[in-house]
């Protein structure tokens, strides 16, 4: 019997925020190089009208450059949604948002390729324990949408795991005695939680689903920490807030968080929209409010106005305080923030994680105190109002973090190391 050669493989962190490859190289699995050298690239697609699609950095780059085109971010968050499938203008043609997204799926098969020095057809891919909470229909929907974009790209051989659980073996790829572990992987879009049992023996097992103890998820991430921060510093002086006609009705805050919200601002630039502003302007309070809004939605400044509160956000990770320094659009506006502050606008969030890690440990039998190791991942893991409010849960301050970015991606790699090899 002629013996089957073993698929090339690799894993896939794809995130709401930044994305991933794992490669083998030599004996070992690596992170790829995505973008020049970095080993991350953020999720983003720029639709040039001279180029055609840049992602990453230069997406973003060329983006706030104000190059004519359209940028695209956080696709992942309408994975398993009727959106996914519709058609949306880019220039000279109409391209449904999956084949949008298998475009950026089709450049982290390119990079790992580059770096593995051959073609890939085998991929295991992270997926959040819940894509879509409490709607286990459009959950698995939102996994077939993303396995048939990745199948469209090339891809024969397709696995999944959920990403605390790669993160895990990552995470005990240097343990040298067995533990019990908590994950908590906060990321983008999702935060994710298990609890895992690992060990250098364990580690060799082919099926782990015993060391399993418990694994929750919800649809709480960095994006939603940037919408909380938005509409609770920003959108007022955009009109949130603000009272129209003779009767003083409240301009409706849904459109305050769509401009919020990542993956909804595109959505805004329509002739629809502007009418309904400009309609709410003619009978607004505070007209000067709805001319700044205006000037956003017709420059099509939607990205960059959250792009700002991001960055603060971020900056608050190694500061106690910073600005949101919006002056581009209202002259001599900058917005003080601290930590108190956001710890404040993003309570109603940070609450649901750790009710969500009280219950994890509840479906595992265990109390805080039983777990050996707390081991932190994702990018929004960072924030110090997740950080304290984990440690007060838990009574500990030993919170444990490898790599933020890169844990999931490398322990796909190693999963599908174990499966395909």
């Amino acid at each position: 019997m002629t013996k089957m050669a073993q698929p090339r493989y690799c894993g896939i962190d794809f995130g709401t925020s930044n994305s991933t490859v794992a490669v083998r190289k030599g004996n070992d699995i690596v992170l790829a190089p995505v973008e020049g050298t970095q080993l991350t690239i953020p999720s983003a697609i720029f639709f040039s009208f001279a180029e055609g699609p840049l992602f990453g950095r230069r997406a973003i780059q060329d983006y706030t450059d104000h190059e004519p085109g359209r940028l695209m971010r956080a696709l992942k968050s309408i994975l398993g949604y009727g959106l996914f499938h519709e058609k949306t203008r880019l220039h000279k043609q109409n391209l449904a948002l999956s084949d949008v997204l298998g475009l950026f799926i089709g450049h982290l098969k390119a990079r790992g390729e580059d770096c593995a020095g051959e073609e890939i057809e085998a991929v295991v891919l992270g997926r959040p324990v819940q894509f879509i909470e409490g709607d286990a229909g459009a959950d698995r929907q939102a996994q077939d949408d993303l396995e048939a974009a990745t199948r469209k790209r090339g891809f024969k051989h397709i696995g999944f795991q959920y990403e605390p659980i790669a993160a895990a073996l990552e995470y005990e790829s240097g343990v040298t005695a067995e533990e019990l572990v908590l994950i908590v992987d906060i990321g983008g879009g999702t935060a994710d939680f298990s609890v895992v049992r690992v060990s250098p023996e364990r580690a060799r097992k082919s099926d782990r689903s015993d060391d399993i103890l418990a694994n929750r998820g919800i649809r709480i991430g960095g994006t939603d920490f940037d919408r909380m921060l938005s509409m609770h510093y920003v959108m007022p002086h955009f009109g949130l807030g603000s009272t129209y006609g003779e009767k003083e009705l409240e301009v409706p805050r849904a459109l305050f968080l769509d401009l919020s919200t990542w993956s909804q601002i595109n959505f805004l630039y329509s002739q629809t929209t502007l009418a309904t502003v400009r309609a709410l302007r003619r009978e607004a309070q505070e007209r000067d409010k709805f001319d700044r809004l205006l000037h956003v939605l017709e420059q099509h400044d939607g990205h960059r106005l959250i792009e700002t509160v991001e960055r603060a956000k971020i900056d608050l990770t190694e500061n106690a305080q910073t600005v949101v320094d919006l002056h581009r659009f209202v002259p001599e506006l900058r917005i003080p923030l601290n930590r108190s502050g956001v710890a404040k606008a993003v309570a109603p969030g940070v609450k649901r994680i750790v009710e969500t890690i009280s219950q994890t440990l509840a479906d595992a039998g265990l109390k805080p105190n039983q777990v050996d190791t707390v081991f932190m991942t994702g990018g929004s893991s960072l924030m110090p109002a997740v950080q304290k409010e984990v440690s007060r849960l838990l009574k500990r301050t030993d919170l444990a973090s490898g790599d933020m970015f890169g844990a999931v991606g490398r322990g796909l790699g190693l999963d599908a190391q174990r499966r395909f090899a």
